[in-house]
């Protein structure tokens, strides 16, 4: 289903990039309500933090860390208290499992819910085994006059927000997996392209849309290319799928397409782009198994055979083309895009071929307004 706050978001901002919401959480007031004691013994490390005095918004507490082992078993404290007077609220704890810049609701590992003076929360917990290796948070929430589930990134009064630092051992090694942010994204090197992946691990939410896991794609559209369809139709969850330009503007994006569901799939034009950013996520907090898959229109070749006397013999060719009339100066490439040479027609109608490979080539004129495709055989 489309959603409309969607639009509103695309209609004022362009795509941003972070982790952790730490801005504008939290309490506005330093009294009452604070969680007063953290203590967990790791596989290695141990915290052991006593709260108070109260901290305005998110306290980083990440110097403070322990390693937890993907599929162990540990045991967590908290004392949801105050610093001040007495009120009812409620407590939650997350760790950042999957390691996607969110807390999701699946990585809540305990909840509270009382008044002051209580005693201390025991949570048991089990590390997921498909936890990813490496450094990540656990946050640790208390919102005086709260309800719960509670929003990890919430603002309220009074209450804390504290976050540790967990390092998780023994998981999934997600090195080697490229594509997680616009820095590392998989590149597109030539079209048609079809890639199969899961963002279900070792990826994590860099694009704000949703917060979903996202996997980033960079193509550089070669001259030749008039548009680029993109579709995940047949993916296993709800998808979306959207291209930004260097600059994270928006250009295009889809959520439901007509022909898949609640898969996604798009078409754009490519005149005047430079490299894009082709992301993958899904809608909400929705991951899985996808395939992407990427085709190309070039720039209208039949139409300008038909309406064009140039022609190009023989072609097919083993070796070498000529023109039956000049076109100035053209521009020789491969149906990937790749620019290989550089001819004068002006100077000579014979184009020499035989030192490219069999294939598909492009013969355009530097004006754009001749194109002729050549099929060389070997």
């Amino acid at each position: 289903m489309i959603k409309g706050l969607l639009f509103i978001f695309f209609g004022v901002f362009p795509i941003a990039y972070g982790q952790y919401c730490t801005s504008n959480v939290g309490p506005t007031s330093t009294v009452d309500s604070n969680v007063e004691l953290v203590q967990i013994a790791g596989t290695v490390g141990n915290i052991n933090f006593i709260g108070c005095p109260a901290v305005i918004g998110v306290q980083d507490l990440t110097n403070l860390s322990v390693t937890l082992n993907a599929g162990g078993s540990y045991m967590l404290n908290v004392k949801f208290g105050t610093c001040g007077g007495n009120y009812a609220g409620v407590g939650e704890v997350w760790i950042d499992f999957d390691q996607n810049g969110n807390f999701d609701p699946y990585e809540s590992i305990g909840t509270w819910m009382g008044t002051p003076p209580v005693a201390t929360s025991t949570f048991n917990f089990v590390v997921p085994s498909s936890a990813q290796n490496g450094a990540t948070r656990m946050r640790v929430m208390q919102r005086e006059a709260g309800s719960l589930p509670l929003n990890p990134c919430g603002t309220y009064s009074w209450g804390s927000v504290m976050d540790f630092g967990i390092t998780i051992g023994n998981g999934i090694d997600c090195t080697g997996y490229v594509g997680d942010d616009e820095i590392d994204p998989i590149n597109v090197t030539a079209l048609p392209f079809t890639d199969t992946r899961d963002n279900s691990f070792c990826y994590s939410n860099n694009n704000y849309v949703y917060p979903s896991p996202d996997i980033y794609y960079k193509l550089t559209p070669n001259p030749l290319i008039q548009t680029v369809s993109a579709s995940l139709c047949g993916a296993s969850f709800d998808t979306f799928l959207s291209v930004v330009d260097m600059n994270g503007n928006v250009l295009a994006f889809n959520d439901d397409a007509a022909n898949c569901g609640s898969q996604s799939e798009l078409t754009f034009e490519t005149a005047g782009l430079g490299s894009v950013y082709i992301i993958v996520e899904g809608w909400g907090s929705e991951m899985g198994n996808y395939t992407l898959t990427l085709n190309a229109d070039y720039v209208g070749l039949d139409e300008e055979e038909q309406l064009s006397s140039i022609r190009v013999f023989p072609n097919p060719t083993n070796g070498s083309v000529r023109l039956n009339q000049a076109i100035g100066k053209a521009t020789l490439y491969h149906v990937n895009g790749t620019e290989l040479a550089k001819y004068d027609t002006d100077q000579s109608l014979h184009i020499d071929l035989s030192n490219f490979q069999a294939g598909s080539y492009f013969l355009r004129s530097v004006d754009g307004q001749v194109s002729q495709q050549i099929v060389l055989v070997k």
